[in-house]
């Protein structure tokens, strides 16, 4: 879920391919894979990074066609019109309708070992009981970011994304879940309810605020220049995120609202139809190495499921409480679960009400 995707590209609602490095049949003899990622969600050799995919290949021989994508419906959407990966990394909710509706195949842990270095309270989740099908990738929250320098108090409360003092300087999450989930908790309800009349009543809310000329734009990760460029006072997005926008521009700060918010875990999953399924679990496997697992951490600011990585992480990293928040913050917090399909058509609809 994560930086600089392009306006077209999530106008268009497209995952391109991007091809790894490029090369011949001789310099990757043993085939490729096929991966399915949110964008700059991976170490990818800037700022003297390590380059994953780059690594990946010259140990494998397995060339990388590494695709990014905007958000989970996107990815869903891509898959059921056929579009064909090897990986995909889908958030917790998606990956539990990828299983109901058979759209993912059991993964061979034997060739997967380094799973076995998986923190046990991400094992067996809501979203995949047995841990038969995913491997968590990284976990976080959602929250506001705000510029400390254009706010002059203390954000708390989702409900300041609504207050009129804000007009033109609030950035909206552009996906129909945390947008509605938003609206959802600051009227007190859960992201789950299944209650029409709730999401009817958040959908309003959205509405009412776009009227009242307080949302500047809906975004994903347009949001880092705008945040970091000091062109809008606040916005919704990712804790990892805000740890990379920070860096670029410390005037800005990040809350976890006080009526709480979504936690979220991103695995890697072998969609049905994958032509690479052998390469697929390399690829998952080289992914929970402890080398590779720090670097993503390192670079793009998200929070590991790995003990090992976590283990070798500057206790800096592992101490501030946004990217660990405590226990209990995070008893305060919320994952989306897979809605029944009634629930998930009426999202769609009240999302292109909101959208119109």
């Amino acid at each position: 879920m994560k930086k600089i995707l392009s306006l077209a590209l999530a106008a268009l609602l497209v995952c391109p391919l991007l091809t790894a490095c490029g090369g011949s049949a001789a310099k990757y003899p043993n085939g490729e894979v096929n991966v399915l990622n949110w964008g700059e969600y991976i170490s990818d050799g800037q700022d003297e990074t390590l380059d994953v995919i780059e690594k990946f290949q010259e140990e494998t021989g397995i060339k990388v066609n590494y695709n990014v994508c905007p958000d989970n419906e996107t990815l869903y959407a891509n898959l059921k019109q056929g579009d064909s990966y090897d990986v995909i990394i889908p958030s917790d909710y998606m990956i539990s309708r990828l299983i109901a509706e058979e759209m993912l195949l059991p993964l061979n842990f034997d060739n997967i070992p380094n799973a076995a270095d998986v923190d046990p309270n991400f094992l067996n989740p809501n979203y995949d009981p047995e841990s038969a099908y995913s491997v968590p990738y990284m976990w976080g929250t959602v929250g506001i970011i705000y510029n400390t320098s254009m706010v002059n108090e203390a954000i708390t409360s989702w409900r300041a994304l609504f207050d009129t003092k804000y007009a033109g300087q609030v950035l909206m999450i552009n996906n129909s879940r945390d947008a509605i989930g938003v609206a959802l908790k600051t009227l007190g309800y859960s992201y789950n309810t299944t209650d029409p009349a709730q999401i009817a009543e958040a959908t309003d809310l959205l509405i009412q605020q776009k009227k009242d000329g307080i949302v500047q734009a809906y975004v994903m990760d347009e949001i880092f220049d705008k945040l970091e460029g000091g062109e809008a006072a606040m916005g919704v997005y990712y804790a990892g995120d805000y740890l990379s926008m920070h860096a670029n521009n410390e005037d800005l700060a990040f809350v976890l609202p006080s009526e709480g918010t979504n936690i979220f875990t991103d695995a890697m999953c072998i969609p049905v139809g994958a032509a690479n399924q052998s390469n697929a679990e390399k690829f998952i496997n080289f992914m929970c190495s402890t080398e590779v697992g720090v670097a993503n951490c390192e670079a793009i600011g998200y929070s590991t499921p790995l003990m090992s990585v976590k283990e070798a992480l500057d206790a800096e990293i592992t101490s501030d409480p946004v990217a660990y928040p405590s226990d209990e913050v995070l008893a305060s917090c919320e994952a989306f679960l897979n809605l029944p399909e009634d629930t998930l058509k009426l999202y769609d609809s009240e999302w292109l009400r909101l959208k119109a």
